[in-house]
């Protein structure tokens, strides 16, 4: 029973994370006419970073900063795959962005075999190929347009790999701690980049209206709360398993255009809902194996 909740919790705690992050972006999409991507982005990962250092302080949580240096990798990594999102957000249809920014299980199952020598089992391999295919049917993304912006959105799936591997190695350390460095660092390269803009005169600012405010909170609130549980996931589970899970965030983006924009589902729409929708309950209801294991320690 032990062995089957440690297989079954980063699975629920992922499933939770996606449905934040998913409200998220449907948040940010509303966003894209009202300020500019960079201010998206500064005020997500500022008020994650301030959340992030409350709940340490009141949980007497130790934060790290220098090492261990595997947590540099997950601060980088993240943080450049979190700009390039809004960028692409602000340039590309949100499908074309979900689509290509899901691909990153496919990234951390083929870096698990090259980097870490770790061979995915047929059901992992067949689970992300369903998950994806059924991503490009949900979205089916128009790619002709903003071929950078295309390149941009795929580069930051190739750096979410890299953080999410680099995630699981910090066992050790506590996810608020986790947390806290990723936004901090984030942080500093989202503000650095925007003072530069600002200049050079290539900055938007957005409007100063309630509703522009309001939804700006509403990107706050929802990305830290799927950064907690997105780091809980990947920090107790196997990456190749979670990240399987993860693209259901994809079925339910959709139902947030369903529901607020009205927007219609074809068949092959309901048929990627499925081939999304079923590898991810598969592996959650897997609770007779432990994540795997031989994983390089802490340094």
């Amino acid at each position: 029973m032990i062995d089957s909740d440690k297989a079954v919790r980063p699975a629920l705690w992922m499933l939770q994370g996606a449905l934040a992050f998913a409200a998220m972006g449907a948040i940010t999409s509303s966003l894209r006419t009202r300020c500019d991507w960079l201010v998206i982005a500064l005020v997500r990962v500022v008020f994650m970073f301030t959340t992030s250092l409350m709940l340490a302080r009141a949980s007497g949580v130790r934060l790290v900063f220098i090492r261990p240096r595997t947590l540099w990798l997950r601060s980088l990594a993240g943080s450049f795959s979190l700009v390039c999102n809004f960028f692409a957000m602000t340039r590309l249809p949100l499908g074309d962005v979900l689509t290509l920014t899901n691909s990153y299980p496919l990234w951390i199952v083929l870096m698990s075999a090259l980097l870490l020598r770790q061979i995915p089992t047929v059901a992992e391999a067949l689970g992300v190929a369903s998950g994806l295919i059924g991503v490009v049917l949900i979205q089916r993304p128009q790619l002709a347009g903003d071929q950078f912006a295309s390149f941009v959105a795929l580069s930051a799936s190739v750096a979410s790999a890299l953080a999410m591997l680099g995630l699981h190695r910090l066992k050790g350390v506590d996810p608020r701690a986790i947390v806290a460095h990723f936004s901090g660092v984030a942080s500093l390269i989202a503000g650095t980049w925007l003072a530069v803009r600002w200049d050079y005169g290539t900055i938007r600012l957005s409007r100063p209206d309630s509703m522009t405010l309001l939804m700006l909170l509403g990107v706050g609130i929802t990305g830290t709360v799927g950064q907690f549980f997105l780091t809980k996931a990947y920090a107790a589970g196997a990456p190749a398993r979670v990240s399987v899970i993860s693209l259901v965030q994809v079925p339910f983006g959709m139902l947030f255009d369903l529901a607020i924009w009205g927007r219609s589902m074809t068949p092959l729409g309901y048929l990627g809902f499925c081939l999304v929708l079923a590898p991810t309950a598969w592996l959650t209801g897997r609770g007779n194996e432990s994540p795997s294991e031989g994983l390089p320690p802490i340094e």
